[in-house]
């Protein structure tokens, strides 16, 4: 586990006296694939660091209606946390572990410090700020602007990407969740791109072609 620590910090282009109290203010976190990371009713407390593995941010509605935001990969942080942990609110978002992931949570506060001591933490901050705003306008960009197999097709590439696997193991209802639509709707997009010669379909499992 130090290791995974270690090589985070050296590639994260972190003061070195920075680095070091990010080794004594964490805690390691395992979590299971499924498993709740943040909840839409907390409070940031922490601040997650991915070492290993892949988590999922979902945003919810008062309805708890889900739609799926961005992946988080190794060394990445989530913007929503942060502003969880800065200000001290809910912003109606969860962190879900897609696979057995292990995570550096980092105590909120210390971070309005390292803000004002450490010029890399902010450009860690800002920088993580820009890269999910990217991904939230391309999520927006595929809502509003694309037809549903079209967001189907970039979901199943965007987590074949952050996977690594061209298999992808999830039921129709999982995606139909994370896209907040329906089953049905699903099944019936997903036959229509196995018969374009996009897709393979097994049982619970999707094959990019």
């Amino acid at each position: 586990m130090n290791e995974l620590l270690d090589k985070m910090l050296a590639n994260s282009g972190l003061e070195e006296r920075l680095a070091e109290e990010i080794r004594t203010a964490g805690r390691l976190k395992k979590v299971k694939a499924g498993e709740l990371i943040f909840g839409s009713d907390q409070g940031g407390g922490e601040m997650p660091i991915v070492l290993q593995g892949l988590l999922k941010v979902m945003r919810q509605d008062e309805q708890r209606n889900e739609v799926f935001l961005y992946y988080l990969e190794g060394g990445e942080t989530c913007a929503m946390s942060i502003a969880c942990c800065l200000e001290g609110r809910n912003t109606g978002f969860h962190v879900m572990a897609e696979e057995d992931s292990i995570v550096w949570m980092i105590p909120n506060s210390y971070l309005d410090a390292w803000m004002v001591k450490y010029l890399s933490f902010r450009k860690f901050v800002f920088s993580s700020y820009q890269t999910r705003f990217d991904e939230l306008l391309t999520t927006i960009d595929s809502v509003v602007f694309h037809n549903m197999d079209e967001r189907l097709l970039k979901y199943l590439l965007d987590t074949q990407q952050a996977t690594g696997t061209f298999k992808i193991q999830k039921t129709h209802q999982q995606i139909a969740n994370e896209l907040n639509t329906s089953r049905v709707v699903v099944s019936r997009l997903l036959k229509g791109l196995e018969a374009d010669g996009k897709i393979e379909l097994h049982r619970n499992c999707i094959e990019i072609l």
